[in-house]
């Protein structure tokens, strides 16, 4: 199937027949994988990131796919192993061309919402709750004190603060530990 079919399967709200044709693509990403010392299972997570940077970015309104579907996801591989292996040199990342600094990128944000997926994850129940009334459920602070039974809206929005630090705090100490 061509590249431009892929495209319009994800347009019209196809995504499983499009990722299935994607998954074509895989035995490429295999063997890249191999021939750098990994494993088949670590083939498998660095092409499911692929996708899922892929993904992501197809959301956005702003993306152009400048490549083949086959050149993108095997250069995002190609990222996201160099990345899990800590083995970017300044020298390389130096030299990287145009288009590869654009994937380069994108590797990057995906590495960034991990982490703070992982930061919201390991707040206690009542922030992650307070959290996701405030910035998904579009609730004001007068409704969150009501439903959480905090006694003003003046104490949601403190503790939507304090949350929000706690987070960022885990969120920095996470991306630390990470860094070579």
């Amino acid at each position: 199937m061509s590249d431009q079919k892929i495209l319009e399967l994800f347009k019209n709200g196809k995504r499983s027949k499009a990722f299935k044709e994607l998954y074509r693509l895989y035995p490429r990403i295999e063997k890249l994988i191999l021939s750098k010392g990994g494993k088949k299972s670590d083939a498998q997570d660095v092409f499911q990131e692929a996708l899922i940077i892929l993904n992501r970015n197809l959301q956005k309104s702003d993306f152009k796919l400048t490549a083949s579907f086959s050149t993108y996801l095997y250069s995002v591989s190609r990222f996201v192993w160099k990345d899990m292996q800590n083995k970017f040199s300044t020298q390389e990342l130096h030299d990287l061309k145009d288009n590869e600094v654009s994937i380069f990128h994108h590797v990057l944000e995906e590495k960034k919402y991990r982490f703070a997926e992982s930061a919201f994850r390991e707040l206690g129940e009542r922030c992650q709750e307070l959290l996701q009334r405030f910035y998904f459920k579009k609730m004001s602070f007068k409704a969150i004190a009501e439903v959480m039974q905090f006694k003003s809206e003046k104490i949601a929005k403190n503790q939507k603060y304090k949350c929000l630090q706690k987070a960022k705090d885990i969120y920095r100490t996470t991306a630390k530990t990470v860094q070579p």
